[in-house]
């Protein structure tokens, strides 16, 4: 791995860090509000994010969530399926608009594995709890969705890495 693709992974790792501790009581929850959950749509323009967006998810569940193993096996296996799921259907779309709206329901329809967890973890029920963690992600990348896009325009985000 080039040390440019390392660096920025490392960089967007710690990013996605920091903006999960500002909103940490929101992150996880049976709403599961997390803003840092907009850097998925990364992918898009450079599936090369994916080890950084990970590498975020993985060191966020491991030093903040409440319940460190579950958060560990379900969250990072929901963050590595639905990225590898947008990065295959990436191949197909052009459209950056378009990707990141797959990504947006690629994740908020994954969000069952992290309803599965807090069912396993606290016995919530499931199909309640899968539609409040899928609507609090749905709402993070729908709104994501202008602000990578704008941001992109600004910085480029495909050149980064």
């Amino acid at each position: 791995m080039k040390v440019r693709v390392l660096v920025g992974n490392g960089i967007l790792a710690a990013l996605y860090i920091a903006v999960s501790m500002l909103i940490q009581p929101f992150g996880f929850t049976q709403v599961q509000f997390r803003v840092s959950e907009m850097f998925n749509h990364l992918v898009v323009f450079n599936k090369k994010y994916f080890f950084g967006i990970v590498l975020g998810v993985f060191l966020t569940n491991l030093f903040f969530s409440p319940m460190v193993a579950y958060d560990l096996i379900f969250g990072v296996a929901h963050s590595v399926l639905s990225l590898g799921i947008t990065i295959i259907c990436s191949r197909f779309i052009t459209s950056i608009w378009k990707r990141m709206i797959v990504n947006t329901v690629v994740f908020t329809f994954m969000m069952f594995l992290i309803a599965l967890e807090l069912k396993l973890a606290f016995d919530l029920p499931f199909m309640f709890t899968w539609l409040t963690t899928a609507a609090g992600e749905f709402v993070v990348l729908a709104v994501g969705i202008p602000i990578m896009y704008a941001l992109n325009k600004r910085i480029g985000f495909k050149k980064l890495l």
